[in-house]
């Protein structure tokens, strides 16, 4: 998978290629990397089991940064562990309405023994924050089949939902905790959600993509960069026009942190330790020893041409190039179901019993934050990571897609920047589909 490391210049170069009637997305990658603050980026796009887009990028000329480069893209790994729990499903191994205490009777203690396999996928376990912090060195994968995390999730009470009085309550890093769990009590071999990527997914797909990063994997992975809270803010303020190097303005950001922040205050009591132990900052997710463990949902580590040759498998119903990844039923049922509910006081969710969301085509009394989610990617599904990174599919097309930047856009919760690349592959597949039939 060597597509070559990108030269250091002093002119941004955009690496990689398009397929015939790609060639906007390719055109938009370049204005983006161009005018947006990113430092290093990819783009790939499969449509109808061909890739049409494999791009990547430096704004710095970072002689590191390839095609192959490894970044961790946060929760957009939340739609792996979906894929992880869906091939149990696939086996007969699992049902989503079935109780986790059917496959983990410990886990029932303190109120928790009702929830359901569904209920976890949905974030709607009441466990969106754990009442001590783990070590760096429990998420090992040696450590969790200790059950070093596991001892922490059987002992800790459910907090039957969100302080706003509904039930769904974002799990950023704890369902993938618990996800994991579950998932190496039920597979016959006793793996992690880790160690069964590597071997049924990702390592078939010859796909570059990890959940625990390996010693000799470890000089690929590019760090990833938080753009200041107060440069995003005066960024805001300069009109797009004269050269604004963020997505949103002032206006959109402060009506957005003004919906967001009651629900962010109210959802961590004080007294909540940090999820894991000396986690001070966003350059807590560079260090080598969090690459190692095993965070599923904020710390799957992957090249946008890995993610996106999963999503194409996806979106061609879990098969690909003759192998079955996921059976008919099992495809079907991870993507049915969806339950529509607020996620906090913002976002209008609709997360299936499978655990990814579903992206729908808005109505006419949908509000802007409502069409700023859904509109340009209707008909994805999947998830996206903080700051920008993207990795969903469109069944009905058969397009697999992912984002990847290495510069974290914030206060761009909704990853719109993406979402641009998004609703261009969509465009060039509208396009063609209108061409005669030869």
């Amino acid at each position: 998978m060597n597509r070559g490391k990108m030269k250091t210049t002093e002119r941004l170069q955009i690496n990689g290629t398009v397929a015939p009637g790609f060639e906007s997305v390719k055109q938009l990658f370049a204005h983006q990397m161009h005018t947006l603050a990113e430092k290093n980026a990819q783009l790939c796009a499969y449509y109808r089991g061909k890739k049409v887009g494999d791009l990547w990028a430096s704004a710095t000329g970072d002689a590191a940064f390839s095609g192959d480069s490894l970044v961790n893209v946060f929760s957009s790994g939340k739609s792996l562990e979906a894929i992880a729990i869906a091939s149990l499903v696939s086996r007969g191994l699992m049902h989503y309405d079935a109780k986790i205490t059917q496959y983990w009777p410990e886990f029932g203690a303190n109120g928790k023994e009702g929830v359901t396999i569904a209920d976890l996928m949905r974030h709607e376990a009441g466990l969106a924050n754990f009442d001590t912090s783990l070590d760096m060195e429990d998420l090992f994968t040696e450590n969790i089949k200790r059950n070093a995390v596991g001892r922490v999730i059987e002992q800790h009470a459910s907090a039957h939902g969100s302080p706003d009085g509904t039930k769904r309550e974002y799990h950023a890093l704890t369902r993938g905790w618990i996800v994991n769990e579950v998932f190496r009590r039920v597979d016959p071999a006793g793996r992690t959600i880790g160690e069964f990527l590597r071997e049924e997914v990702s390592g078939p797909l010859d796909a570059d993509v990890v959940i625990g990063v390996q010693p000799t994997e470890m000089e690929r992975v590019s760090k990833v960069y938080t753009l200041g809270f107060g440069y995003q803010l005066l960024q805001s303020l300069v009109p797009r026009f004269l050269g604004r190097r963020i997505v949103h303005n002032v206006f959109q950001i402060l009506g957005r942190l003004i919906r967001i922040l009651p629900s962010m205050i109210k959802s961590r009591k004080a007294d909540t330790p940090p999820p894991l132990t000396g986690m001070t900052g966003m350059g807590f997710f560079n260090e080598p020893g969090f690459a190692r463990g095993e965070t599923p949902s904020a710390n799957a580590t992957c090249s946008a041409a890995g993610l996106a040759k999963i999503a194409a498998m996806m979106s061609a119903g879990g098969q690909w190039e003759g192998r079955e990844f996921l059976g008919e039923d099992a495809w079907r049922a991870l993507h049915e179901h969806p339950v529509k509910a607020y996620m906090g006081s913002m976002l209008v969710t609709r997360f299936t019993q499978g655990g990814v969301d579903c992206f729908t085509p808005c109505t006419a009394d949908s509000v802007q934050i409502e069409r700023d989610f859904n509109e340009g990617r209707e008909g994805f599904y999947g998830w996206m990571g903080l700051g920008g990174s993207i990795f969903q599919w469109h069944p009905e097309q058969d397009i697999g897609f992912a984002f990847v930047p290495t510069s974290l856009h914030v206060l761009d919760f909704l990853n719109e920047r993406g979402k641009a690349y998004q609703a261009e592959v969509l465009k060039c597949v509208a396009a063609i589909e209108r061409q005669p039939q030869q």
